[in-house]
């Protein structure tokens, strides 16, 4: 069977789905805003089976993932918004306008850092050109998604401003800030102020974000590698504990900092 046919093929699945007589009672009561955490739970499913180097699992996820674009495509269509052809086509020609060295005739993008340059030019002329048909001040921080992971969202928001020269020098005052930070944490714990504790907690968060983007080191890659280290070591505590004929809940903090200790010198 043909690619088209197969497309075809998923069109028709969710149609049948979504029909208000025979389709799944489930499918059928879904909203935009209901399947949007499916959307993105499916796409960090597909993150995560790249980080594995599974590419079975990666075939299905892609599936899963297409699944929600055809979902939300057709209740788009049935709002008389647009349909899938429409965002297939949006997608494919915006893909031929934004690499005009490939489509066109532009010449001087010979590299993926030129290529990169391009891109961003080509976003910031759409940007601003958004921004003056909705008749409001264009800003830096245009298009950067409200929705996106809090630490993404602050790698990108300080990206931004990198591009129009509010940054740091050099790494010296980033550390410093994150110091600097680090103390009104401290500060607010003294004071006990909860709310306050919370923004300074952000603002700390938001520095070490900063440290990461100054030396080109994706934060939520390296959150995702302490969350991993974590999970393996705590593990291995479980299973040291269990050498020991103990549970996590029936030892002592002790106990399992020795295991913990074990585990770290081992990973």
């Amino acid at each position: 069977m043909a690619a088209g046919d197969q497309t075809a093929r998923l069109l028709e699945v969710m149609a049948r789905l979504r029909d208000p007589q025979t389709g799944c009672p489930w499918d059928v009561e879904q909203t935009f805003a209901t399947i949007a955490p499916y959307t993105i739970e499916e796409a960090y499913e597909v993150a995560d089976a790249i980080q594995r180097e599974d590419l079975s699992d990666l075939k299905g996820e892609l599936g899963d993932l297409l699944f929600q674009v055809v979902f939300h495509s057709r209740m788009a269509e049935e709002a008389g918004a647009f349909a899938y052809d429409d965002v297939a086509g949006h997608i494919a020609d915006k893909m031929i306008k934004r690499h005009p060295h490939v489509f066109g005739n532009q010449e001087g993008i010979d590299s993926a850092g030129a290529q990169t340059l391009n891109w961003e030019a080509q976003k910031a002329a759409e940007r601003a050109e958004k921004a003056k048909q909705d008749g409001r001040r264009e800003s830096a921080l245009d298009g950067v998604a409200l929705g996106l992971p809090a630490l993404t969202r602050a790698e990108k928001l300080q990206k931004r401003a990198s591009r129009v020269g509010f940054d740091f020098p050099d790494v010296g005052p980033v550390v410093g800030k994150i110091v600097e930070e680090l103390d009104e944490v401290q500060a607010e714990l003294d004071a006990g102020d909860d709310v306050r504790l919370a923004e300074e907690i952000g603002d700390l968060l938001f520095a070490v974000t900063n440290l990461a983007r100054f030396r080109k080191i994706d934060p939520e890659a390296a959150l995702r590698g302490a969350n991993d280290r974590f999970a393996k070591r705590f593990r291995a505590v479980e299973a040291g504990l269990e050498r020991d004929g103990k549970r996590p809940q029936d030892a002592t903090l002790e106990e399992m900092d020795r295991h913990w200790n074990a585990a770290k010198k081992a990973t």
